[in-house]
């Protein structure tokens, strides 16, 4: 058992007044002061929780405690009230009780009494009782449940977990990280035998473990099936051991074959060399009945996977059949035509309701005529008659009627400005059949020009649709280009 100095303990517990006061007797009666007696209780009880926490046990007995929580030589004098109020409240159990209170139709009394062989029997009453026994032992609910879904999830873990049937010795080997001795084992097997996930046997006087498999909601009970894989499996360990220590002596024997032969020990050498083919022999023998037995397994194992796969193609044909008690081809028929049925109706019903309200045939007449007159007032009073007739000749003068109308050009100094002469451009008028064309006025003058004649060329050009037309009239160096655009369709 460990000690205080072992453990982490509470702030408080160097307080010797609030210690003084935690060490004292518990009132007999509680309704006197509850705050204290439950301040105190549940000071001790966390208290022992954490102490078997952190031993990983999940038994404690009032003797350990009072050694474990021994201060300045003083021993709590509460602790047995402390053990009859877990006990009464359900958070601890004797071990006698916890045993007994495995379902007989799972486990025997005599398989319950040999997991916790050899743990002490008492019969005394708990309840009715002032005082506890030093040696008793009780069982913490809280942590033995923890041990138990610690150690089912360590073997589904393991190397084991392809066994449903485990040793005694093989659990305990496997399972000493999470249980720090036997008796915390056989009351994790307890816990696991009350949820119906391990059944316990005996054969052959060794003690056997039987673990609930994935899939499964609880533990079948051993059968013959369970008893022969169990023997197939420990025959296989067996030879597995034989085999492995006839390799080992025949690689001696060829060792020392060797060195008698160094030595010069040719006969001796040889004498090795044939036991070496005798151990050889009964190594070769040995591994084959090794193969077969694996052979067997794995076609049990196989046989198993059949067995699960057939019970689950029998429980999906019983669920299917159920399924389609009530469902016919004819119903699934007549169910299809009534949909049909309903959906042609709908149809029907919408087609009627976006068709909308018609009126009378005399209100569409009146209408109509109505929207006439609308329609003849809106048009213009147009008389064909006395417009003029729509010429058949060409309606524009050609590029060289236009030119030919052109004043000539002068021959003296012209003092004029390019503002001027547009001004002049845009007086004049061409005549072709009597219709007067109004230039329009000039685009652009291309370059300078010198305001004398003497240095100054004129040309007109003229762009009409029939194509440009240019007249010049050179008189010096320089030339002047001005462009006329006219649009034949257009009169004024």
């Amino acid at each position: 058992m460990s000690t205080t100095s072992e453990m982490s303990l509470p702030p408080e517990w160097n307080d010797d007044e609030r210690m003084n006061f935690m060490f004292s007797e518990f009132k007999e009666n509680r309704d006197v002061n509850t705050t204290d007696w439950d301040s105190k209780m549940d000071f001790w009880t966390a208290l022992i929780m954490r102490s078997c926490r952190r031993r990983g046990s999940v038994i404690v007995n009032l003797q350990d405690l009072n050694k474990t929580f021994q201060r300045k030589e003083k021993t709590p004098l509460g602790l047995s009230t402390v053990i009859q109020t877990m006990a009464r409240c359900g958070k601890i159990q004797r071990e006698s009780e916890f045993a007994a209170s495995v379902d007989c139709g799972w486990v025997s009394w005599s398989v319950g009494m040999l997991l916790v062989k050899p743990l002490k029997w008492t019969f005394s009453t708990l309840l009715g009782s002032n005082r506890v026994p030093l040696e008793e032992s009780f069982v913490v609910i809280e942590l033995v449940k923890e041990k138990a879904a610690e150690l089912l999830k360590v073997y589904r873990s393991s190397d084991f977990s392809s066994c449903s049937v485990v040793s005694f010795q093989e659990l305990c080997t496997f399972s000493s990280n999470i249980c720090a001795d036997e008796s915390t084992l056989c009351m994790a097997l307890l816990q696991l035998q009350k949820d119906k996930q391990v059944i316990v046997s005996l054969h052959e006087g060794e003690k056997i473990v039987k673990f609930c498999q994935p899939g499964q909601d609880r533990v079948s009970p051993f059968g013959d099936v369970d008893i022969g894989i169990y023997q197939l499996q420990r025959s296989e360990k067996l030879l597995e051991e034989r085999v492995q220590k006839l390799s080992l002596e025949a690689d001696r024997c060829k060792e020392e074959a060797r060195i008698l032969l160094r030595d010069g020990k040719k006969t001796q050498a040889l004498r090795c060399l044939r036991g070496r083919k005798r151990v050889e022999k009964r190594a070769d023998s040995l591994f084959a009945k090794l193969e077969t037995i694996r052979g067997i397994l794995e076609r049990i194992a196989q046989s198993q996977t059949d067995k699960m796969v057939m019970q689950a193609y029998q429980a999906g044909v019983s669920a299917l059949r159920m399924s389609l008690k009530d469902v016919t081809v004819e119903r699934a028929e007549s169910l299809v035509d009534q949909i049909q049925e309903l959906c042609d109706t709908q149809d029907e019903v919408n087609q009627t309701i976006s068709s909308g309200v018609t009126a009378a045939d005399e209100d569409m007449d009146e209408l109509e005529k109505e929207l006439k007159a609308l329609l003849d007032e809106s048009e213009p009073d147009v008389n064909m008659s006395g417009l003029p007739a729509v010429p058949t000749n060409r309606l524009g003068p050609t590029g060289e009627q236009i030119l030919s109308s052109l004043p000539d050009v002068p021959r003296g100094h012209l003092h004029v400005t390019a503002d001027t002469l547009e001004e002049e451009l845009n007086r004049l008028t061409l005549s072709e059949t009597g219709a007067h064309l109004q230039i329009p006025s000039v685009l652009s003058v291309f370059r300078t020009f010198q305001t004398t004649c003497g240095s100054t060329v004129f040309a007109f050009r003229i762009s009409t649709e029939e194509g440009d037309f240019t007249r010049e009239e050179s008189r010096g160096r320089s030339m002047i280009f001005i462009d006329f655009q006219v649009k034949t369709k257009h009169f004024t």
